[in-house]
């Protein structure tokens, strides 16, 4: 009835730490991976008095790579600004920021409008143990930290999974972050509201709450889910919603609330004095065409490439767009032979179903090639032929993984290892027409069904023929000669 009767509004903010060699102001190394807690830290990280704050050139450039691959507006005047609030995980009592003058304004993703796209600094981790005590590891204090803003403009959880996740591949596309959800790499806040259909059409949206923090997903769609529905009940029961920021429990699979919501005078932004202002359009390798030349094929690119060229299918797409190790290795296969229909699909299918699952039940990494793209395309070229049958295909593929550890064989050699393990299908009318003769002369009543027209006789007779060859005698020729001699 709620889903009926309300219309959902959703805006995310998306913090993605950014790939740098430094952290945003000062050389400290940036390594999101450092276990050993407060080693990556200096004066500038603690906000010693008399430091001062040096700019990091390419988090600027990363963020303006996004920009520019979501067609947004790169900035010509930027600064940076104080975001001022005490917590324990900022030393400063302030968070560097940009407010009015982010690097980037608008910008289209996944068919979502975007507001805007600035750089800040990233805040220290608070950990609390079972003493009750709470401790700080400055390590992550300085990272350079991407936030990207939404327009309202969401209506559902699946488009916001499905926005969180495209801008998830295109940072790891440009090498501007890995965006790891698990690690806290990539951070989803969801501001949400509902309203009637009506006044949304009119603009007059609901009263909105803030669910901070997600950190997977799966809890970016539950989460707001679960407030469409507490926010509609809240309505139909006549009381009034509360703007708040609301925390997600995984257990409860259901929010809580935190604290009132603030609003940007909260904060007293104000220009930061000890970073100087920038003119970026004075600075030709922040230019449009400049960026634009350095950037790769990007996801959206790549997945309507393989669509409209190869005929894959959604599913098959997704692999390879989300995977950019199978995707190369794939079109490395192809190279020889992308004209032919016939082996690319058969690469897809091989290469998707039967090869990654043979590497997943061993244990195995594609990224260490077990079989060569090499090897790959010629083990398509005697499929294609002919020459092995799926079972034989399979068969071989385990034995190339099984003998991938030890010295490399030449690639002509392919052929020779099937037909050694006798996976060469037989397909000389001389040695098979003798056992399909035989197999019909002991089978007179499977023959009479068949020419009454119990059609599945005829796989029968296929069968047995198999069976007596060992599976190696091709069933084309096999069905191509059993209807000559039946019919």
């Amino acid at each position: 009835m709620n889903e009926m009767k309300y219309l959902a509004t959703i805006g995310l903010e998306i913090h993605a730490e950014l790939k740098t060699n430094s952290k945003m102001f000062c050389s400290c190394i940036n390594d999101p991976d450092e276990e050993k807690p407060n080693k990556n830290i200096c004066p500038i990280c603690l906000a010693h008095p008399g430091t001062l704050p040096v700019l990091n050139i390419q988090a600027i450039k990363n963020v303006i790579r996004v920009g520019v691959a979501v067609g947004g507006k790169i900035a010509d005047f930027t600064e940076w600004d104080r975001k001022n609030y005490f917590y324990p995980d900022i030393p400063k009592g302030y968070q560097i920021s940009q407010y009015k003058y982010p690097l980037i304004e608008g910008g289209v993703l996944s068919d979502v409008a975007l507001e805007r796209i600035h750089l800040e600094e990233d805040t220290a981790q608070s950990t609390h143990d079972v003493h009750q005590k709470s401790l700080v590891n400055f390590n992550r204090s300085g990272v350079p930290l991407m936030e990207l803003v939404t327009k309202p403009v969401i209506h559902d959880s699946k488009t916001a999974v499905r926005f969180a996740k495209e801008l998830q591949l295109l940072l790891r596309y440009l090498g501007a972050g890995e965006a790891n959800m698990e690690k806290g790499e990539m951070r989803v806040e969801a501001n949400i509201s509902v309203a009637s259909p009506a006044d949304t059409e009119s603009g007059k949206f609901g009263t909105k709450t803030e669910v901070k923090n997600l950190n997977s997903f799966r809890a970016v769609e539950r989460a707001i889910e679960f407030e469409i529905e507490r926010q509609s009940s809240l309505l139909d029961s006549g009381e009034k919603i509360k703007q708040e920021t609301r925390g997600w429990d995984d257990s409860k699979q259901e929010t809580y609330s935190q604290r009132s919501k603030e609003s940007s005078h909260d904060y007293r932004y104000f220009p930061d004095p000890d970073i100087p202002k920038m003119k970026i359009s004075d600075i030709k390798e922040f230019s449009s065409d400049e960026i634009k030349k350095s950037l790769p094929e990007l996801p959206w690119e790549k997945r309507s490439r393989l669509q409209s060229k190869y005929s894959m299918t959604e599913k098959e797409v997704a692999i390879f767009v989300e995977s950019e190790h199978i995707a190369s290795y794939f079109e490395s296969i192809i190279s020889t032979f992308a004209d032919d229909p016939k082996k690319v699909k058969l690469t897809v299918n091989y290469l998707l179903t039967d090869y990654l699952g043979l590497l997943k039940k061993k244990g195995l990494d594609l990224e260490v090639e077990p079989i060569s793209s090499s090897t790959f395309a010629e083990l398509i070229d005697l499929i294609a032929n002919g020459d092995l049958s799926s079972r034989g295909a399979k068969d071989l593929m385990s034995i190339l993984v099984e003998d991938s550890g030890t010295p490399a064989l030449p690639v002509d050699s392919l052929r020779g290892i099937a037909d050694k393990n006798g996976l060469i299908q037989k397909s000389d009318l001389g040695s098979l027409e003798p056992i399909i003769l035989g197999v019909i002369g002991s089978n007179p009543k499977v023959v009479e069904e068949y020419k009454a027209g119990k059609l599945a006789s005829l796989q029968f007779l296929i069968g047995q023929i198999m069976k007596m060859t060992k599976g190696s005698a091709n069933p084309e020729i096999i069905k191509k000669v059993l209807l000559e001699r039946l019919n």
